[in-house]
Parts: structure tokens; C-alpha cells; sequence
């Protein structure tokens, strides 16, 4: 079988511009869009959603590549990161390594990406790892890289790497091909459709022993960023974890030719799906604020804990809504309190409430979506 990186124009990637256009504007209307929202906000709640954004980029990166991490961890180290006040606990190095590139990725977003930023990122990101035999530089092993899944008897084989002897060459060019696809580079390419050949043309190289996919997916969010001319993440891991089958059957369909045509159109759908997700946190924030704001004075302790904890699983809302054991078990407080406390909520608009009897569940008063 041939790999992309074996024919005789590699890697002169094959699409057609035009089919991509609208979705492009999109993008950048949706750009648009969550700064004039986020404007919005007063700066403490602008970092909030920039490290709330980040953290979840974070969890989901690591999680497609079946890791998964602490999020309290992640939150700390990113606090850390940005000079903000932290908690004493201890940070794992996965958690630490993670927020550590991230958090390098929305500060330099508008700088190069050079081999040395890459050596950085990968540092971080393999930081604590034994088991490696290069940390911070390429793969050197004479064995194939290979992406393959089934019995170890019989494994099926989904892609091959070009050989470590290469990868320098090969990394020296595609470094030099994102320069140049920037908007203010000789040949600019839009923020989308750069951002879907950079993640493929990186995975198709697969240039670390391990780590490739969270930095491949690093480099997908700075070339949005640049096309979008500022520092933001789209929630593109969150959008692509729930799609994680798909991600990498379409990542595989794509790398025996350089026909990428049905790669960029599904990369295109999942970044505008991903905005829409971003904005809506901004959006939640927004509605967040200003309930607080007036409800200020009039919450008692154990209703401010429960609706802070509510709202801290973001849009999504309470996993499995809130119930009035679940208030009584957060709070410690009695049933006949619990039902005072819910209902002046209720009264308040603080909640809405839903269902009856056993059956009763509350919520926050706005839809992530609206």
C-alpha cells in the first residue's frame, strides 16, 4: 500500500478552494461574534472562560489519546501558568505538561513555529515519561512508525510514518510551508483550511515517538488563532473527542492519497462546531455574571455553594440535573431546608424547576444554546 508520503508530489495536498469558502467567512463572523461577546465581561471573567476554554482543551486532547486527566489539577496549573493565585495541591506532570503547551500556544499564537517551540511543547508534554528515548526531539528509532489496532497475532495496519532518517528533512519542510501559508507570509492560505492541512500534513510526518496528536491538534488551534488574529481556542478537542470514531477513520481514509477534499470538508464542520461551542461558554459566563450580580445579598451560604457548584460544569449543566438530595448531600442540610432554600431559588429565578415528586430536578434559568 502507498502512504500520501510516498507519492511523487508529496506534499502537494489536492482540494478545491471554493468548496470551503462559506465556511470560511463563517469562521471569522464567529470570530467576530465571541469578541464582541466576551467584551462583555469584565477582565476576571475574561480569564475565567480563557482558562476555562484552555482547561477543557486540555481534558479533551488527553482524552482522545484514551488519557485521562484531573481537572482541578489542570485548572491549578493553568492558574500557575498565568500568574493567578493557586491552591497547594500537587500536580501531576501529565496535568502540568498539558496546561504548560496550551498555555504556550494562546501566549505565542501569533509567532513562529519553529522547531525549537515544537522541541518545547514537547517536553512539556512528555514530561515524567521514562519510557521514551527522545524527549524534546524526534523520533530516531530504525522500526516504522505505525498507527495499528487489533490482535497482536494479526494487527491491522491504519498508517506508516515515513521512516526517522527523514523526519528532519521532512519537518524542516512543513515548518517552512506553515510559514509560508500564513496570512502575511508568500503563499496565505485561509485560517480554516490552513489549520486542516497543518494537522493532517503534522500527523501524516508523525515526527515524536509519542505525543503526536496532542501537539498536532496544538498546532491546528495556533493556525486558527493566526487566521482569526487573535488568541483564542475554539473548543476544537472538546468537538473532537465526542466525534473520536470518525476523527480518526477520516484522518485514515485521507492518508493513502493526496486528495484531501473529504478530510478538510469534515475538519471545516467540526472547527465551526467547535466555535459554536466556545461561544456558548462565553455566552453561559455572561448569563453567570449577571445572575450573581442580582442575586447578590439575598443567598445563603449553602444556596451560594450549590449554585456555584452547578455552574461550574458550564453549559452542559449539573450531570443528571439537580434533585433535592443531591442539595441536602452538598450542604449537609436537612430536607425541610433543602425544600425552603430550592423553592426561594425557584421564586428568585435562580433555577427552574422541571418534573414532580422523586422525579424533580433544577436547573439554571438559561439554555447554553440560546
Amino acid at each position: 500500500m502507498q502512504w500520501n508520503w510516498q507519492h511523487p508530489d508529496w506534499p502537494r495536498f489536492r482540494y478545491r478552494p471554493d468548496a470551503f469558502a462559506a465556511r470560511e467567512a463563517e469562521f471569522l463572523r464567529g470570530s467576530g461574534v465571541a469578541v464582541g461577546a466576551a467584551s462583555h465581561l469584565p477582565d476576571d471573567e475574561r480569564l475565567t472562560v480563557v482558562l476555562d476554554l484552555i482547561g477543557t482543551e486540555a481534558l479533551k486532547t488527553s482524552e482522545i489519546e484514551g488519557e485521562t486527566l484531573d481537572r482541578d489539577s489542570v485548572q491549578s496549573s493553568l492558574r500557575r501558568q498565568f500568574g493567578l493565585q493557586v491552591d497547594g495541591r500537587r500536580v501531576g506532570p501529565a496535568e502540568r505538561g498539558v496546561a504548560a503547551m496550551l498555555s504556550s500556544v494562546y501566549r505565542n499564537f501569533n509567532g513562529p513555529l519553529t522547531e525549537a517551540l515544537l522541541f518545547e511543547w514537547h517536553r512539556e508534554l512528555m514530561q515524567g515519561r521514562t519510557d521514551l528515548a527522545q524527549l524534546g526531539g524526534y523520533r530516531a528509532h530504525d522500526e516504522p512508525m505505525q498507527i495499528v489496532s487489533g490482535p497482536v497475532y494479526e494487527p491491522k495496519v491504519h498508517f506508516e510514518a515515513p521512516p526517522s532518517a527523514v523526519v528532519p528533512r521532512e519537518m524542516a519542510a512543513f515548518l517552512d510551508w506553515f510559514a509560508a501559508t500564513a496570512s502575511d507570509g508568500a503563499a496565505p492560505l485561509p485560517a480554516v483550511t490552513r489549520a486542516g492541512l497543518a494537522h493532517f500534513y503534522f500527523e501524516s510526518l508523525h515526527p515524536f515517538e509519542d505525543g503526536n496528536g496532542r501537539v498536532g491538534r496544538a498546532i491546528a488551534e495556533m493556525a486558527l488563532a493566526q487566521g482569526a488574529g487573535r488568541p483564542a481556542f475554539t473548543a476544537l478537542s472538546l468537538v473532537l473527542q465526542r466525534h473520536r470514531s470518525r476523527y480518526y477513520d477520516a484522518l485514515s481514509a485521507a492518508s493513502r492519497s493526496l486528495e484531501v477534499d473529504a478530510w478538510l470538508d469534515w475538519f471545516a464542520d467540526r472547527v465551526l462546531e467547535a466555535q459554536r461551542s466556545a461561544l456558548a461558554s462565553i455566552e453561559f459566563v455572561i448569563h453567570k455574571t449577571r445572575l450573581l450580580d442580582r442575586l447578590r445579598g439575598r443567598l445563603n451560604l449553602r444556596q451560594e455553594k450549590v449554585l456555584l457548584r452547578v455552574m461550574r460544569d458550564g453549559p452542559g449543566g449539573f450531570v443528571g440535573g439537580l434533585s433535592a438530595g443531591k442539595y441536602t448531600a452538598l450542604t449537609g442540610a436537612s430536607a425541610a431546608t433543602a425544600g425552603r432554600d430550592l423553592a426561594e431559588l425557584v421564586e428568585w429565578g435562580a433555577l427552574v424547576r422541571t418534573g414532580e415528586k422523586r422525579g424533580t430536578r433544577y436547573a439554571l434559568p438559561f439554555d447554553p444554546g440560546e
